[in-house]
């Protein structure tokens, strides 16, 4: 057997400095060091405040809307130029280059002639990518995201993060909680609906500016934000806090144990004959014309449509789901799993599938229940994947056989009851819920605080029913 090629290893010290400085065109840091140090300046959050974003339509002028195009391409190639300077290090002369070095290097390409356009957008501005970068480095070593890749003109979402000293705010004291805002290189403020106020007197940490496919521009701020909890939920004339058990499906979007259902709204279906319309049409026109983009427009326009739709129903359903119960018992789904692409004879029925759920959006339910719970002091109880919720009987709790998705209602063979299929699911996930609550509740110190977040995958194997 031949022996094994031993990797060469990474280049450090003033061997690295000098590969920085001569190959790859990385400047020293003289600046920095000609500098007086100075104390760091602690960013940590206010005692129970939370980060929270704010995001509204804003409608620029056509000279803003051009340097906001520019500033959204520069971040782009910002971000592509530092991940073929990391890899080109690398690959080249095994040296590690990280966030400082891409700043330096950046400082470089807004003085050559060849890139001087990079000047007309702010400096602030153009680091946000490169931080974006190493966070997607950082994730790709610890093994939770895949590998950075380049990003594309039209594919990748057009926005750009402007920190404190990126714009300015000034709030408007008849209307708090809204105001003029500023962005760097930029004369006149920005025209914002503002559909809601943001807290009143506070000053948002940084701001985004995207551009979605449909034209839309959109401002996003981060404020700190202390989140008061909701008054607790209990059953009338009880210590016993209000639960709701959910069954997420496709016939229904959610059924309640108490039988009651939220329909599923198939949007996709609902604009699916314009949809296609649309991309038959979009097929007949010559690629690169006028008339093509058109058509590409009203497409997009049209799936924002779905997707502004999709969003407020599902925000609407969370909130009045969070505000009437003290604990929610969910589920865990794998999404992912679920929507995996089918093989076979059954493939063309799978992707109609595939698509019903990517429709239903379970994903995002949930995630927006969880932090809801989390900021208004509720508990949301991840019921493990694999307990039998369907095929077990509310009434007497026997397991019966599978059942088929067809079988919508099914008799209990022990007991005689017969249970609408998503109605049982619901009511036995309460109850399974109910009892991991209570289970964690008691293994609690005195006076702790009940978590927002119970899964049973994250419970000893005693709390844990696995069927």
């Amino acid at each position: 057997m031949g022996e094994a090629v031993e990797e060469p290893r990474a280049v450090r010290g003033e061997a690295a400095a000098r590969i920085k400085r001569d190959a790859l065109g990385i400047g020293d840091r003289r600046k920095h060091h000609a500098r007086k140090a100075k104390p760091l300046q602690s960013h940590a959050l206010a005692p129970e405040a939370r980060h929270r974003v704010y995001r509204y339509r804003c409608y620029p002028t056509a000279e803003q809307a051009a340097q906001l195009a520019k500033t959204f391409g520069a971040c782009r190639w910002v971000y592509n130029e530092g991940l073929a300077l990391r890899e080109k290090a690398w690959r080249e002369y095994r040296v590690s280059v990280g966030f400082a070095e891409t700043c330096r290097a950046l400082t470089g390409w807004r003085q050559a002639a060849e890139t001087s356009w990079l000047r007309d957008v702010s400096s602030t501005v153009l680091q946000q990518p490169l931080r974006h970068l190493q966070a997607a480095f950082q994730g790709f070593f610890k093994g939770s995201t895949k590998y950075p890749k380049r990003k594309k003109k039209g594919r990748s979402p057009d926005s750009a993060t402007y920190m404190r000293t990126g714009f300015s705010w000034r709030e408007d004291p008849e209307q708090p909680g809204t105001g003029a805002v500023k962005l760097a290189m930029q004369n006149a403020p920005l025209d914002v609906r503002w559909s809601r106020p943001m807290p009143a007197g506070v000053t948002p940490v940084r701001l985004t500016m995207s551009r979605d496919r449909a034209g839309r521009f959109f401002v996003s701020f981060l404020v700190e934000e202390v989140i008061r909890p909701l008054p607790a939920v209990f059953v009338e004339s009880s210590q016993e806090p209000q639960a709701v058990g959910l069954d997420l499906g496709l016939a229904s979007l959610v059924t309640f144990d108490d039988g009651s259902k939220v329909d599923h709204p198939r949007l996709l279906r609902r604009y699916g004959a314009r949809l296609k319309r649309l991309q038959q049409e979009l097929h007949r026109k010559t690629l690169g014309s006028r008339n093509r983009e058109k058509v590409r427009q009203k497409i997009a326009r049209l799936y924002a449509l779905i997707g502004d739709v999709r969003r407020d129903m599902l925000d609407q359903l969370t909130t009045r789901l969070v505000r009437e119960n003290q604990v929610l018992v969910v589920e865990d789904l794998s999404v992912a799993s679920l929507m995996a692409a089918g093989k076979g004879t059954g493939r063309k029925r799978k992707a109609r599938l595939n698509e019903s759920i990517g429709d239903a959006s379970w994903g995002e339910l949930l995630r927006m229940l969880t932090y809801k719970c989390e900021w208004y002091g509720r508990t949301l109880v991840v019921v493990d994947r694999y307990f039998p919720s369907t095929r077990r009987c509310s009434a007497c709790h026997v397991v019966g056989p599978k059942l088929d998705v067809s079988v919508r209602e099914w008799t209990c063979a022990e007991c005689g009851v017969r249970h609408d299929r998503d109605a049982n699911a619901a009511v036995n996930l309460r109850d399974e819920g109910m009892r991991l609550y209570w289970q964690t509740q008691m293994s609690l110190p005195p006076g702790s605080k009940t978590p927002a977040l119970i899964k049973a995958s994250d419970m000893s194997e005693r709390v844990r029913l696995v069927a």
